[in-house]
């Protein structure tokens, strides 16, 4: 039988404004190169910042729960000149996330 996969807690916030702009910039450029660069990636990647900043500094570190805000929350988002979903935007940002932490994330490894 198959075991669920742990949660993956990141450590405390202690640099927000740092997180955020890292994150920014690398789903910007995630955004420009995983298709064609579209002037609207540059407000996807800050509104999808400007929610994960948001989630960590309320406290939450759970990376299931952050990616679960940006999905909820991006639906709000106005993706009708983007190749892009909110579903694309919150995995990117956790395939992202788990790149910077090291994490294998092939076959749920």
């Amino acid at each position: 039988m198959s075991q669920p996969i742990p949660p993956i807690t990141l450590p405390p916030v202690e640099n927000p404004q740092q997180e955020g702009e890292w994150l920014r910039d690398a789903l910007h450029r995630w955004l420009d190169t995983e298709f064609i660069p579209e002037a609207v990636n540059e407000q996807i990647a800050a509104r999808a910042s400007q929610i994960f900043v948001r989630q960590r500094m309320e406290g939450e570190n759970d990376l299931g729960s952050l990616v679960i805000a940006i999905l909820m929350e991006m639906k709000s988002f106005d993706f009708r000149e983007s190749f892009y979903s909110e579903f694309a935007i919150a995995n990117a940002v956790s395939d992202l996330i788990l790149d910077s932490l090291g994490v294998d994330r092939c076959c749920g490894q």
